[in-house]
């Protein structure tokens, strides 16, 4: 990938954004995270114990589903 070609970011509904790698993530506080791995998951939820990166945190709690058809376990 050469710089002027746009990088591929995925938003994942309920989980993190995939971001093309490798990254150099600049935070408030002025630390840098860098990752050279293909694609890099940027966590959404805050709740990660290694934000800004994902640590599957976001599966740990119940998904809410709007659909009133659908039957939860008793």
């Amino acid at each position: 990938m050469s710089g002027d070609d746009p990088r591929h970011i995925r938003i994942v509904s309920g989980g993190p954004m995939m971001v093309q790698g490798p990254v150099r993530i600049e935070m408030p506080d002025g630390a840098v995270i860098e990752s050279d791995r293909f694609m890099v998951a940027i966590c959404m939820c805050r709740r990660s114990k290694t934000y800004p990166l994902c640590d599957t945190s976001h599966r740990r709690r119940e998904r809410i589903c709007d659909d009133p058809s659908v039957q939860r376990p008793a």
